[in-house]
């Protein structure tokens, strides 16, 4: 990948461009609350991007901790943009089992088919709030 030496890349553009944000704005917006750690620690949007950087990024309800193996500021195809970054191994390992986790919650915790009428929804209220008749 090209290397800007002169200048370096922001945080939020090299996030961009490494596809993990849709948007520029987006990802600036994540740098600024707190989602995205640059070396463990919180930093601004306009922070440069060094190599080996170790970054820490909330998705949703995964957290992916990466290092950074490149730096451009061009958004790139997806392909490309794998080459820019590595997730550790720990990190790969957790997102694993959090989603199994969340899986096995989904199993256990099965949706009805159907909503309940309105007969049902009374009994449920009943119940739910402990009056009897």
């Amino acid at each position: 990948m090209k290397e800007k030496s002169s200048e370096g890349v922001r945080l939020d553009k090299w996030l961009w461009a490494a596809r993990f944000y849709k948007t520029r704005a987006l990802a600036r917006e994540m740098v600024d609350g707190g989602k995205v750690h640059y070396n463990g620690q919180r930093s601004k949007p306009s922070k440069v991007v060094e190599l080996n950087a170790i970054l820490t990024l909330r998705q949703g309800n995964d957290e992916r901790t990466i290092v950074v193996k490149g730096i451009t500021e061009h958004r790139r195809p997806a392909a490309e943009a794998v080459a820019l970054y590595e997730e550790t191994a720990e990190s790969i390992e957790k997102r694993e089992k959090v989603a199994l986790a969340r899986k096995m919650n989904a199993l256990t915790m099965p949706h009805p088919d159907r909503r309940p009428d309105k007969k049902e929804r009374r009994d449920l209220l009943k119940f739910k709030h402990g009056e009897s008749e």
